[in-house]
């Protein structure tokens, strides 16, 4: 059928059938494998590992990019987890505010900190989501500052 068409029309035609096709094939290879362009972490509290995701926004890649950090927590307002970081992170593009649900990673801006939430509260101006734990964080549930590690999973 393509016989009497000229080289660079066949060639034209056949980008036009394949590059959806291949475009097909990698989004269904993504869901397969997982690969969503989030970043996996673990937090590290004492002999217990913690897995997160970190989400695909400008904001959780700067976050990234400090890791590895040994921090440490606190308790603020028995409501979340706090630490300070080494630098306010980089939030542009990011929403102004922010309704955290229990387990999540947030960072909030006006005082340059990580915040990780054990409980629902409010939207809160300057707030900005990092991530979420994969699973219970049972581990962050002390009293008093304690030291823990985050880092990339491997």
């Amino acid at each position: 059928m393509f016989r009497h068409v000229a080289r660079p029309i066949r060639t034209a035609l056949a980008a036009c059938i394949l590059l959806p096709v291949l475009a097909l094939a990698q989004i269904a290879q993504s869901q397969t494998t997982g690969d969503t362009g989030m970043t996996k972490i673990h937090v590290i509290v004492g002999n217990e590992t913690l897995s997160a995701t970190l989400d695909d926004t400008q904001v959780a890649r700067d976050f990234a990019a400090l890791l590895p950090l040994e921090l440490s927590l606190s308790d603020y307002h028995a409501t979340e987890k706090v630490a300070d970081l080494p630098r306010k992170l980089d939030i542009s593009g990011a929403p102004d505010s922010y309704t955290p649900k229990a387990g999540d990673i947030t960072h909030y801006a006006p005082w340059g900190n990580l915040a990780i939430f054990y409980k629902p509260f409010q939207t809160s101006r300057g707030l900005v989501r990092l991530g979420e734990f994969d699973g219970p964080m049972d581990a962050l549930m002390q009293d008093g500052a304690f030291p823990v590690r985050i880092e990339l999973a491997e």
